[in-house]
């Protein structure tokens, strides 16, 4: 569960860029492929930061989902193994769910931080069969960490997806392992913290852990919801978030509400410094 996959598919990039362009998606699984990969491409991003990818399940027809995002947009990527889903795969051919951050740029050093707090919800039991319905799994929530090397200078990219089940308290702690992990890199570093925290990080002790760790907002765009709304009565929720520190300025921060290609909406936002 510890291993990462990469490939590299991106041409060589000589010059520097004026700005950059991040987009941060669940993109439940790839099941709507065509669509996600519709909207990247007209987005036309220099990093991708996405959670919920499958590899090899059975439900994303066998592929790999990071893998034929890359190809298709021409890309660097690399792709943390988050779980391995038992009702998808079988004991000689397993299936896996994860996260994938994607460049234009060279991907260094990529590692998980496997977060030390887990719910243990989704852990197989004797008495549940492994069908879908009870997405039992092996593994457990991750930070895919990654370096990128943008013409010669270093960004940081700490790609997220908090607990779904259990508390508010649990997400935190999982946060606060991904920014005292970050403490390990210089302030002149430029850094992204961002993904699925399955809560409101506007929250006052979210904000406040954040903010004391010298991460800004990068999408600011107050009680947008980034899910879609499943009652006549609701909104939706604001649980998918990106937060940016070092020299650099987030800028045209959006969330991407005429995308129906997951049960999430991508965001993005550019940085420039």
């Amino acid at each position: 569960m510890q291993e990462i996959i990469t490939g590299k598919f991106a041409p060589r990039m000589l010059w520097p860029p004026k700005s950059l362009r991040i987009v941060d998606w669940n993109i439940d699984r790839g099941q709507q492929l065509r669509g996600v990969t519709d909207f990247l491409v007209g987005v036309n991003a220099d990093i991708l930061i996405l959670q919920e990818v499958d590899l090899n399940a059975r439900r994303t027809n066998r592929l790999n989902i990071a893998e034929t995002i890359a190809r298709k947009l021409e890309m660097n990527y690399v792709f943390g193994r988050e779980f391995e889903e038992l009702a998808q795969g079988s004991k000689n051919s397993p299936a896996y769910h994860g996260q994938a951050t994607l460049s234009k740029w060279p991907i260094l050093n990529p590692r998980l931080i496997r977060f030390s707090k887990q719910s243990h919800f989704w852990q197989p039991h004797w008495f549940l069969p492994k069908i879908e319905p009870f997405q039992e799994r092996l593994g457990g929530r991750i930070a895919l960490v990654a370096e990128i090397n943008v013409a010669g200078r270093r960004l940081v990219t700490y790609n997220l997806h908090l607990e779904s089940r259990g508390t508010d308290a649990l997400r935190i702690s999982q946060l606060e392992e991904v920014l005292w992990d970050a403490t390990g890199y210089d302030d002149e570093c430029p850094s992204i913290v961002a993904g699925d925290f399955n809560l409101d990080a506007s929250k006052p002790a979210v904000a406040f852990a954040v903010g004391k760790a010298g991460f800004q907002d990068a999408v600011a765009t107050p009680h947008t919801p980034t899910t879609p709304a499943h009652g006549l009565f609701e909104r939706g929720r604001q649980i998918d978030w990106a937060f940016v520190r070092g020299p650099v300025r987030p800028g045209s921060g959006q969330v991407h509400r005429r995308i129906k290609a997951s049960d999430h909406y991508p965001i993005s936002f550019t940085l420039t410094g």
